[in-house]
């Protein structure tokens, strides 16, 4: 029985029947390296069933205490049933990556059961080529990305022998579910605690409050801050010039993105040759990760000015950032914050895009090193559980229909493995992410790196975006007119920049 930290409560509390918390992936393997050249769901069952003992976020449920007097907990459900959480559709032929992805996004915009253990694997058989996928959703209130590739790490294997699996180190169950009485004792019994986590998180807070753009935008905050610096002097912490930090007081424009979601999705997938950026990131001397938010600057500015929608001031992109320690390794739950970057979408040279994406990178990093790793978790010790999803939600509403947004769009580069992975002895030949949107920030494009490949997943709201694979041709062609900058010798060493369709 855990705890959930406010910081994973937050992503059950933002939940509507518009917005959803959970997150995943679609991985597409070839059976023809599993056992009889196939890959059914009770391949899947067996190899997760094997496992399970290793995947603690699988068998536990949430335990809510009465009236939301304090954060929920993970209790092992005494009815786990992996049958439920397994499931196998088919795709009708041709089975081509955009019924894939349509696919996708009908599952993905319905919500996890909240009475189970949340997650699920879907097995989608009939794609192009003889090939099988497995969507996985898991709720963010349980994994961050680190610990969902933790998850993957321990379900897939580096030969399709697969590897020997270490014994639990104890029997399951026994834990029993808390009944309400109890669970209502805790919630009267930790007051006192939530108290003092607010005023022990208050001094960090209080002193970085305007670096969260959700929070600076609303009128006011700069004012409360500089009454909350006088009021820190009277509360334990660091109080010192040293960790104030500057944040930049630019806003980000409104965008058709900026506005309240819908409950239905668009979703695009596809590949990007790694060769390439890493060619351009070498010519140029800046990082894999400048290269990729450059792509996604040139895509969006080429975009909206297609439809004559592009603003003269930058977007800003939020990227989110792994906080956990090697010591916080295994623990699962969250260890995240953010950097929030005006993305150079009014820079019409693409050399200069992109040294232009390395300056603010980089500037960004040096904010976000100056501000605590908890700041979120901190931000988030003041709202009382009994309120946190009624404030998320009005929140997000306030800051959708705000004619200052908080910002415009998510890009995430997750560094994969560059060996191959195997699922019950299939080789998975692509990761496509599927991340999740908020209202007021429709659009999110994450990126992965597997093998030789850069694998895309772009998901946006049905009814913001009419086109998704618009913007991963985009890509394409933003990644054609980079590879246009390097010398001749590099530019034949690299590979050409093609869409690789999974």
């Amino acid at each position: 029985m855990r705890q959930l930290t406010s910081l994973d409560a937050q992503f059950l509390a933002f939940e509507t029947p518009r917005a959803f918390g959970h997150v995943g992936g679609i991985a597409v393997y070839d059976p023809h390296t599993a056992p009889g050249g196939t890959l059914t769901a009770d391949d899947i069952r067996a190899l997760i069933a094997e496992r399970i003992h290793m995947l603690p976020p699988f068998t536990r449920k949430l335990a809510q205490v009465p009236f939301g007097l304090d954060l929920p907990y993970w209790v092992e459900d005494p009815d786990f049933d992996l049958d439920f959480h397994v499931r196998e559709i088919g795709l009708a032929p041709p089975g081509d990556d955009h019924q894939l992805a349509e696919q996708v996004a009908r599952i993905v915009a319905r919500p996890l059961d909240r009475a189970r253990p949340l997650w699920e694997i879907y097995l989608i058989r009939g794609l192009e080529g003889g090939r099988d996928a497995l969507l996985t959703k898991i709720h963010h209130s349980a994994v961050d990305g680190v610990s969902g590739n933790e998850i993957l790490a321990i379900l897939l294997d580096l030969s399709p022998e697969g590897r020997e699996v270490p014994p639990p180190l104890r029997a399951p169950g026994g834990e029993g579910v808390p009944s309400d009485l109890s669970l209502l004792g805790r919630g009267l019994l930790g007051l006192p605690r939530q108290a003092m986590r607010a005023v022990t998180a208050a001094p960090t807070a209080i002193r970085h409050i305007d670096a969260l753009p959700w929070v600076s935008v609303i009128p006011g905050v700069r004012m409360a801050r500089r009454a909350g610096n006088r009021l820190a002097t009277l509360l334990p912490g660091p109080l010192g010039d040293d960790d104030l930090l500057e944040t930049t007081a630019g806003r980000a424009p409104r965008t058709r993105f900026s506005g309240p979601i819908s409950a239905h999705r668009r979703l695009a997938i596809g590949s990007l040759p790694l060769d390439t950026i890493k060619a351009i990131k070498n010519e140029l001397g800046v990082t894999v990760n400048d290269v990729v938010v450059a792509l996604c600057a040139s895509m969006m500015r080429a975009w909206l000015q297609e439809r004559d929608e592009l603003p003269d001031d930058p977007l800003v992109a939020m990227v989110p950032v792994s906080v956990r320690t090697e010591e916080q390794l295994g623990e699962f739950g969250n260890r995240i914050s953010a950097m929030f970057v005006p993305i150079p979408t009014d820079e019409p040279d693409p050399r200069r895009r992109i040294e232009r994406t390395h300056e603010v990178l980089r500037a960004a990093k040096e904010r976000h090193e100056a501000t605590p790793a908890t700041l979120m978790q901190d931000a988030s010790q003041f709202v009382p559980p009994a309120v946190m999803s009624s404030a998320s939600r009005v929140t997000l509403g306030v800051l959708a229909r705000s004619p200052m947004p908080a910002l415009n769009l998510v890009i995430s580069n997750v560094p994969g493995p560059r060996e191959p992975l195997y699922c019950a002895g299939a080789e998975m030949v692509a990761y496509y992410p599927v991340s999740t949107i908020v209202d007021g920030v429709g659009l999110n494009i994450t990126v992965l790196s597997y093998r030789d490949h850069m694998d895309v997943g772009i998901i946006g709201d049905r009814d913001q975006l009419e086109d998704a694979w618009t913007m991963l041709e985009g890509l394409r062609t933003a990644l054609e007119e980079f590879h246009g900058l390097l010398g001749s010798e590099a530019a034949a060493a690299a590979p050409a920049p093609e869409l690789v369709s999974p």
